[in-house]
């Protein structure tokens, strides 16, 4: 499939410009025809043309999401159109990747198709949850129910992640910084006491030879430095998209010490907000678990809730495949299995989302008061050996001048 822009007119004469994936501009042209588009220019999307995403995550974060629900919600409920609301929304929205799709969908609903199909078109910017909730939200005539349910999904969703990239950044933060310190004393410090001791002609510690040295490369290689470190960066970026990566740092960041606790319990509070969330609008338990399961961002959580979903079609008890996962904490199991029991799976389910909400911001700050001395101590053995480094032969030297 290749990439194309195109450049057509609808029924109005109004010109539309877009994007499309195509086998070949025959096809694309064929495509445009369908949707009572005429087109006038067609041709391959260039390196100048093509919206380049060098971000390591999705394009749209939840937060644009939940807004883009919220005032969704406010013009419907207002009297406005679905098109006129689109409209306006596709104006005001400040993220290009979703102007970009809520302008695709408009054109969609133009020519007769529903919101939800509309929208599952533009999978990578509309997710799946959001799209099973439109459907049932148009099925039964309460759209704004949906809407303003997936609001408060992807505004507690944000909440989550922010959460847990507060605990992320502060350590890469501090880390960044002690580099840079490091590199400064290497490359500034470090050559200045150099030129001083190579006049003193005495023997020098190993430690000091060896800062010296890295002094050196440092200096003359930097340039060597550089290009490891953007090949490491790429090379992991890439390997973390294999499933060989996927496997080998979801283990890793589950064994890592209170981040791995971290990471289960968001996981569980996500489990346990999705499933409730689509099973108030009505959607089917296996399906329900399909859907969740791609929200998971830990490959582990993810094939447990798929083995899950495979389990519920032979007619076992959700709960069963959660508890043999050995994934997620006894509470979870334990709670939905009330529910199953009950028949009141829907209200456990999202009082287990408040709980773990609750327990993803206590493990966040445990985490955080964790790293704080931590991140001290490295700072003072590396920052310390660099000063040792550099004052261990002017004490040599002054030991020297007292022996005199």
């Amino acid at each position: 499939m290749n990439s194309y822009s195109y450049l057509a007119i609808d029924k109005s004469g109004k010109e539309i410009k877009g994007f499309m994936e195509a086998e070949s501009e025959e096809k694309l042209k064929i495509s445009l025809k369908s949707m009572e588009l005429i087109p006038l220019e067609v041709g391959k999307q260039s390196l100048m043309t093509k919206d380049i995403n060098i971000s390591f995550g999705t394009p749209v974060k939840a937060r644009d999401l939940s807004v883009f629900c919220r005032q969704f919600v406010s013009m419907i409920q207002a009297g406005v159109t679905i098109i006129d609301t689109l409209n306006m929304l596709a104006e005001q929205t400040e993220n290009k990747f979703l102007k970009k799709a809520i302008k695709e969908v408009q054109i969609g609903i133009e020519k007769g198709e529903t919101l939800a199909d509309s929208m599952a078109v533009q999978e990578k910017v509309f997710p799946s949850i959001l799209i099973n909730m439109v459907a049932a939200g148009e099925a039964s005539g309460s759209l704004d129910v949906s809407f303003n349910r997936m609001a408060e999904h992807f505004e507690k969703d944000a909440r989550l992640k922010s959460m847990i990239k507060k605990a992320m950044v502060y350590p890469i933060v501090v880390g960044l910084v002690a580099i840079v310190v490091v590199i400064v004393m290497l490359t500034v410090v470090v050559p200045n006491f150099a030129v001083m001791f190579e006049d003193l002609d005495t023997e020098m510690p190993a430690i000091t030879v060896a800062v010296m040295n890295a002094s050196d490369f440092i200096r003359h290689f930097w340039w060597l430095l550089l290009g490891i470190m953007v090949a490491a960066l790429i090379a992991l970026r890439y390997f973390n998209k294999t499933n060989t990566g996927k496997y080998f740092f979801g283990k890793l960041a589950l064994r890592i010490p209170l981040f791995g606790k971290l990471i289960t319990k968001s996981s569980s509070s996500r489990l346990a907000r999705t499933l409730s969330t689509l099973l108030a609008a009505g959607v089917s338990l296996n399906d329900a678990v399909d859907i969740t399961s791609k929200t998971m961002d830990n490959i582990y959580f993810r094939d447990a809730l798929l083995s899950s979903k495979e389990a519920i079609i032979r007619g076992v008890p959700l709960s069963v495949p959660l508890q043999e996962s050995k994934l997620f904490p006894p509470m979870v199991y334990h709670m939905i299995k009330i529910g199953e029991e009950t028949g009141n799976i829907e209200d456990m389910l999202h009082k287990l989302a408040d709980y773990y909400d609750e327990e993803v911001e206590i493990a966040t700050q445990a985490l955080m008061a964790a790293l704080e001395p931590l991140i001290i101590i490295v700072l003072a053995v590396v920052v310390g050996g660099l000063i040792m480094a550099v004052m261990a032969p002017m004490l040599s030297m002054y030991q020297g001048l007292d022996n005199i």
